[in-house]
């Protein structure tokens, strides 16, 4: 009976990670980079104000301030190229800018999982 509840609670837990762990495919540094280069994306920061305002990843929106209006704030091609991040990733804060901008109809939206931690950790700069 241990042997088979053990194995009924790996199975769960295995299934609930992966279906939260890939519903947004994941987005290098160096892509995410390239895309900001070629103004080929939209970048939005879920870590709150506070953290906005002390460095976010170059030209992302702050997701706290623009919520509310975040269609306007999108590019009218759904097909454009969105990418959410928070903190890094143990965080799942993402989401909530990602799956605002699924709800509004975009299929190309993307996970930088390492987050600001890990941008500022590559040495990449930001801005404030």
């Amino acid at each position: 009976m241990k042997k088979l509840l053990a194995t009924i609670c790996t199975v769960l837990v295995a299934s609930a990670t992966s279906l939260f762990a890939g519903e947004y495919p994941d987005i290098s540094i160096a892509e995410l980079k390239k895309a900001i280069a070629d103004k080929a994306v939209t970048v939005i920061d879920v870590n709150g104000a506070t953290s906005y305002k002390n460095g976010h990843v170059p030209t992302a929106l702050n997701f706290a301030e623009v919520k509310g209006d975040l269609a306007s704030k999108l590019p009218a091609d759904k097909g454009s190229l969105i990418v959410a991040y928070c903190g890094g990733p143990s965080c799942s804060a993402y989401t909530r800018a990602a799956n605002a901008a699924k709800e509004l109809g975009y299929t190309n939206i993307k996970h930088l999982s390492v987050g600001i931690s890990g941008w500022l950790q590559a040495g990449e700069g930001t801005e404030k």
